[in-house]
């Protein structure tokens, strides 16, 4: 790519280390704060079996937010904001309907479901079982534990312009050692733009903190990135 990308706002992992730490979720709290939380996460799995987009691409719907919605709006905000625009994107909706708040003719009661609706007994059932992402790859892991690793950028890892990426800039053009090994994975980066799922070893590297953050680090703590192998030389 001839021009190098802009930080997404999703990716703002130490960017500004005087915003404090990180505060952990109290123990036995609700699971959603407000009732109308679990609605929207309830719509987006429901608008999700139409089948039209996937994991990745509503990941990415999110995180291409304009800068001012993702500070701005709260985690669900950003769930119906990525949401609504894959609903407009994909021609199950359009953009008056969504202003109006309902759809140009009236739904017909007696039309039959579809048959990917996911229906309420069924919902228990595919949150428990989850989309599983292995996938057998072709080729055989380039790296082992232990390995001595640099990452590449952002920039180099996504496959299309400005494209999903889950290698945060933070850790880019860093060296780390692989520590863990998870098989082959679907790889977010062709997955998210409908490329395939380019079946991908992932690993768990290990950094050392200030190597990342500099002095804003305390020395000896480390961070751990999974990375796919396209990230890695």
């Amino acid at each position: 790519m001839s021009k190098m990308r802009k930080n997404f706002p999703h990716d703002m992992g130490g960017q500004n280390p005087h915003e404090g730490a990180v505060i952990p979720d109290i123990k036995d709290a609700k699971v959603f704060k407000e009732p109308w939380h679990g609605r929207a996460l309830a719509i987006t799995i429901l608008a999700g079996a139409h089948g039209k987009w996937n994991l990745d691409e509503s990941r990415h719907a999110r995180e291409t937010l304009p800068q001012e919605d993702y500070r701005n709006f709260s985690y669900y905000e950003k769930w119906m904001g990525g949401l609504a625009n894959l609903l407009v994107k994909h021609g199950l909706v359009d953009t008056d309907e969504l202003i109006k708040g309902h759809a140009h003719t009236p739904n017909d009661a007696d039309e039959p479901l579809r048959p990917n609706t996911l229906r309420a007994d069924m919902v228990r059932d595919v949150m428990d079982k989850g989309a599983p992402t292995t996938r057998p790859s072709q080729a055989p892991p380039k790296f082992k534990i232990g390995n001595t690793v640099m990452t590449t950028t952002p920039d180099a890892a996504a496959m299309a312009a400005n494209g999903h990426t889950r290698l945060p800039a933070y850790a880019a053009a860093k060296t780390g050692v692989i520590v863990k090994y998870y098989n082959s994975h679907i790889l977010p980066d062709s997955h998210a733009h409908g490329m395939g799922e380019a079946p991908t070893h992932l690993y768990a590297v290990e950094f050392s903190a200030v190597d990342l953050w500099g002095n804003a680090a305390k020395a000896g703590d480390m961070v751990v990135v999974d990375c796919w192998e396209s990230y890695l030389k």
